[in-house]
């Protein structure tokens, strides 16, 4: 009998387990982060001028002076 596995954020996960608690599953950061990696993968160009925008915008309106 093969035992099934599912993928949650970044712990795998057999069909037989129960999640100890659920801050052990859910990680919305690391998902997050996960997903502007792949994002940045797929679309490089884009996210380096999201990256650009955000950047230009931040020094604009924290200016030391």
């Amino acid at each position: 009998m093969a035992t099934r596995t599912q993928n949650v954020g970044n712990h795998r996960q057999t069909a037989t387990e129960k999640p100890q608690n659920h801050e052990a599953v859910l990680k919305p950061v690391d998902d997050f982060v996960g997903y502007l990696r792949d994002y940045a993968t797929k679309n490089p160009e884009h996210m380096a001028l999201w990256c650009l925008g955000v950047g230009f915008v931040l020094g604009w309106k924290l200016k030391p002076w």
